[in-house]
């Protein structure tokens, strides 16, 4: 019976094994350049969040002109040692952060502002005393009173404008000469007297009407004449008590400056200026000449407190005009 069975087949199942090739490394090194940049991407957008807009003004300035400092000049970004400065701002500079130099200019600045305001409240005071002084001298004196008409004092941006001015019927010189008459010899003394003390150097100029002098252009002229009064009003007024050294110009202007143009040969236009000038002054017309000038003392006379910055008013009362107004001013002042 068991032969009658059928045999079964016997499957013997023989499994290949192959061997697979070694991968490469190519994919680790395209994912590390992904992830890479992806990193500098997201850092970039962090940077860029925090960065003020000034900031971002400067890295835009410098990739529009990378080179303008070098090619054109100026204050560019980057580095103090960078060998190609760019344009730009400083990127280096950290917001609020200031120049030490910067700083110490700003200062030096400062001070010399409130030095110079200074300095103009304390020209005021001293130019308004003195006008006042000079108009009292003038009216309190019967002989110089007479020719009051013929002196001007006039406050301009430059200081206190002294004019004495000639008329028609009382000449200050001999026509056509330097020679000075006795009454201006008085006036220009008594001026002299008046600013023995001042502070403030003084400019002297002698003018002439345009009639042309009789020797004609090329040889002594209104310049030559008007030069000789000027030089001759100096030694007047340094006769009276000025110190010479407080002189900073004495020159001749001719017929230049007319202080009537419509009517250049009226003898209006024959005067002697004389100018206080104010420190402001004195370093327009001549820088440096401060320098032997003695600093400020507090016994100056005070002011207002507005009068700062504020220039020195223009105005022109005549001699006898600012005497009427003195019993109105403080009685140590008018003396």
């Amino acid at each position: 019976m068991a032969t009658d069975k059928k045999l079964q087949p016997i499957i013997i199942k023989r499994i290949k094994k192959t061997v697979h090739t070694a991968h490469g490394g190519a994919w680790k090194i395209a994912y590390a350049d992904f992830v890479t940049a992806m990193m500098a991407f997201f850092l970039l957008m962090w940077l860029l969040g925090s960065t003020a807009q000034g900031e971002l003004q400067g890295i835009a300035s410098y990739f529009n002109t990378p080179i303008k400092v070098t090619l054109m000049g100026g204050a560019g970004s980057g580095n103090s040692n960078s060998v190609l400065p760019g344009g730009g701002r400083d990127l280096s500079a950290k917001i609020g952060q200031v120049d030490s130099g910067d700083a110490e200019r700003a200062a030096k600045l400062m001070g010399a502002q409130m030095a110079r305001a200074n300095q103009a409240r304390r020209d005021e005071g001293r130019i308004e005393a003195l006008q006042l002084k000079l108009a009292s001298a003038i009216m309190s004196n019967p002989k110089l009173a007479e020719y009051a008409s013929q002196i001007e004092l006039k406050k301009t941006i430059d200081g206190l404008h002294i004019q004495i001015v000639d008329e028609k019927n009382r000449p200050m010189f001999d026509t056509g000469s330097a020679l000075v008459k006795p009454y201006m010899r008085e006036i220009l003394r008594a001026i002299g007297v008046a600013l023995g003390d001042v502070e403030n150097h003084i400019a002297l100029a002698g003018h002439t009407d345009a009639t042309p002098y009789g020797s004609g252009q090329l040889a002594y002229s209104n310049w030559e004449l008007s030069a000789d009064r000027a030089n001759a009003s100096r030694r007047e007024l340094v006769a009276g008590g000025l110190l010479d050294n407080k002189l900073l110009r004495v020159e001749g202007l001719a017929s230049s400056q007319l202080r009537t143009p419509e009517a250049p040969n009226d003898p209006v236009n024959r005067r002697i200026s004389i100018v206080v000038l104010t420190q402001e002054a004195e370093e327009r017309l001549m820088p440096g000449a401060r320098a032997a000038t003695l600093p400020a003392t507090p016994s100056d006379p005070p002011t207002g407190a507005g009068a700062a910055a504020e220039p020195l008013r223009s105005v022109a009362p005549s001699a006898l005009q600012i005497v009427r107004d003195l019993p109105k001013l403080p009685t140590e002042v008018a003396r």
